[in-house]
């Protein structure tokens, strides 16, 4: 059930049987093809899979907005730090706690990875259930590439702007790492692009999307059984 659609006595009614999935994702740059809410679009539908496979569930509305620090000398990118993020994360917890067995955070977006490993260690120690669970595909490129125009195709195809797609450095992201945290994506890459989206299409962001809803729905119902 959507949680924004719902009132506060069916919540109840759950007897906090239900868990609460927070969609995550950023406003930031991704290529000339791709649109800035790309990560969320992306994590809330793989919440509205898992939903589709899971019972007692509850979606939260997404936040749109992330660590993307690295991307802020690209137009339209909207960020909040770390520590920001961090504190938003733990208030929802708070708030969450009398009303529902648990929470599981659905990120697509890497940059957030400093801030969830800050809330589950202050969820843990405040005696709070939270799950983390991230967007990752095995041997996908990083950014905006055809891991993600893939998935996009597959999402929200009217969202993808195909002939304006643009090959952008396709270095390792571990070589890469050290470099982005200094300087940021754009010296990096001029125009945003981390990967190759050559190739992208729908079927295999439906085959991506697919494996990724089954593998957060076996997550989730073994950390909640009844779930």
């Amino acid at each position: 059930m959507e949680l924004a659609g719902a009132t506060w006595s069916q919540v109840e009614a759950t007897g906090r049987r239900s868990v609460l999935a927070v969609p995550l994702g950023s406003t930031e740059q991704h290529g000339p093809h791709l649109p800035l809410d790309t990560d969320t679009r992306v994590a809330g539908a793989v919440v509205a899979g898992l939903a589709a496979q899971v019972t007692d569930l509850f979606v939260a509305p997404p936040l749109a907005y992330g660590a993307s620090g690295e991307h802020a000398a690209f137009g339209g990118t909207l960020l909040v730090g770390h520590g920001v993020l961090a504190e938003v994360l733990s208030e929802l917890v708070r708030s969450a706690r009398h009303a529902f067995r648990g929470v599981v955070f659905v990120s697509a977006h890497g940059g957030n990875h400093e801030a969830l490993a800050t809330v589950s260690a202050r969820s843990a120690a405040e005696g709070d259930d939270v799950l983390v669970w991230s967007v990752h595909v095995p041997d996908g490129d990083a950014h905006a590439g055809r891991t993600e125009t893939s998935l996009m195709l597959a999402i929200e195809p009217e969202a993808v702007r195909l002939p304006l797609a643009q090959a952008g450095c396709s270095e390792p992201l571990d070589v890469l790492l050290p470099r982005l945290r200094t300087v940021g994506v754009r010296p990096v890459s001029s125009n945003g692009v981390l990967g190759d989206p050559s190739g992208a299409n729908a079927e295999e962001g439906r085959a991506l999307l697919s494996s990724l809803v089954s593998d957060l729905a076996e997550t989730v119902s073994a950390r909640w059984p009844s779930a």
